[in-house]
């Protein structure tokens, strides 16, 4: 599939059209300055212009027609993209509480929302060819994976983008986020000040910089505490209750004298408390128990669980507001913002009966 505006270098010649980025680096100016010439701004020297449009005769470049589009032209649509299946979105908290954010904030400024799941290639490539067409004003992403095209290839198309989260500590891409480094840290800090020794940690997919974090955090507050590493009792889940109960399963026969579990999901942690009791383990008189979210699902378990609250409505809101922003400045004439704007929110440790 082609993509109007990109590029690629395949044994020395190039392969596909020019990017933005390109005729920057050509010119010696920023990406945000040769949009602002392609778009008539008069806020641009002589001297830039030139130097603007000599690149772009020299690489062929053609600006994106949605990109074009943007400076003079809306919708008031905004697609908030989740790349998960239905079963996932409609049974975790942490998505119905990011959706709600987002649509609050989306409505207080007249904005539609769109929501779209894309779940296999096929879907990717059908969703670019409508934003390609201009049927929305710009992209709000959750949930993305570290191998996931689909920010920049939003980019190219010339339409602004958030994300919730990020992909790497690298992002480039205008995200906000929560202190997940922190989390892992306060939940292993609340456990060890309890007396726990021996814990264990069941990790989000380790391919999601999320996941990453929490088990960064985790490892550090074990450090902190003087407690050395011990690979056996960390164990892979997928942010889903099976995956809370596999992991949870591999842990107790890895290490069954395992006293306390940090979770890196409320969802994987009610996984991980039927295991326990399946097993025969009493929380939190044998095992300690700590989620992340601080959901609904936390507050109704058996015994009430200890979790890492993260502020996931105000996230939505604080995405929307960001990309908003990014659109004004586009449809005014302008550019959104050279360098990629980053949020992170705090975390707080809500206690409650399972440890």
């Amino acid at each position: 599939m082609s993509y109007e505006g990109s590029s690629a270098v395949v044994n020395g010649r190039q392969n596909g059209r020019p990017t933005l980025e390109q005729v920057a680096a050509r010119a010696g100016v920023g990406r945000g300055t040769v949009s602002r010439v392609i778009n008539g701004s008069p806020r641009v020297s002589e001297q830039t212009r030139t130097a603007v449009a000599r690149a772009v005769a020299e690489l062929g470049y053609v600006p994106n027609q949605a990109a074009r589009a943007l400076a003079g032209s809306r919708t008031d649509a905004i697609a908030l993209v989740i790349p998960e299946a239905e079963a996932r979105l409609f049974a975790e908290p942490y998505f119905l509480d990011l959706i709600r954010g987002v649509s609050a904030e989306l409505a207080d400024a007249d904005k539609q929302l769109l929501l779209t799941l894309v779940r296999s290639e096929q879907e990717r490539q059908r969703f670019e060819q409508y934003l390609a067409a201009q049927r929305v004003d710009g992209v709000l992403l959750a949930s993305v994976h570290g191998d996931d095209p689909l920010p920049e290839r939003i980019r190219e198309l010339g339409l602004p983008v958030v994300m919730n989260g990020r992909r790497s500590e690298a992002e480039p891409v205008p995200y906000v986020d929560s202190d997940n480094i922190g989390a892992g840290r306060a939940a292993v800090a609340h456990l060890v000040g309890g007396g726990r020794s021996r814990i264990a940690t069941v990790t989000g997919p380790l391919d999601m910089y999320v996941a990453r974090a929490r088990l960064g955090g985790y490892r550090a507050g074990l450090a902190e505490a003087g407690h050395a590493p011990d690979e056996a009792l960390v164990s892979a889940g997928d942010f889903t209750e099976e995956g809370g109960r596999r992991a949870m399963r591999l842990l107790l026969d890895r290490r069954p004298d395992l006293d306390a579990v940090f979770v890196a999901s409320d969802v994987m942690a009610a996984g991980a408390r039927g295991v326990l009791r399946e097993a025969g383990r009493r929380v939190p008189e044998d095992v300690a128990l700590v989620g992340v979210d601080d959901s609904a699902v936390a507050r109704l378990m058996d015994p009430p669980l200890t979790s890492v609250r993260q502020p996931i409505e105000e996230m939505g809101r604080t995405m929307a507001r960001m990309l908003i922003r990014e659109i004004h400045g586009i449809q005014e004439g302008g550019e959104a913002s050279e360098e990629p704007r980053r949020h992170v929110l705090p975390t707080e440790l809500i206690v409650r009966e399972s440890c």
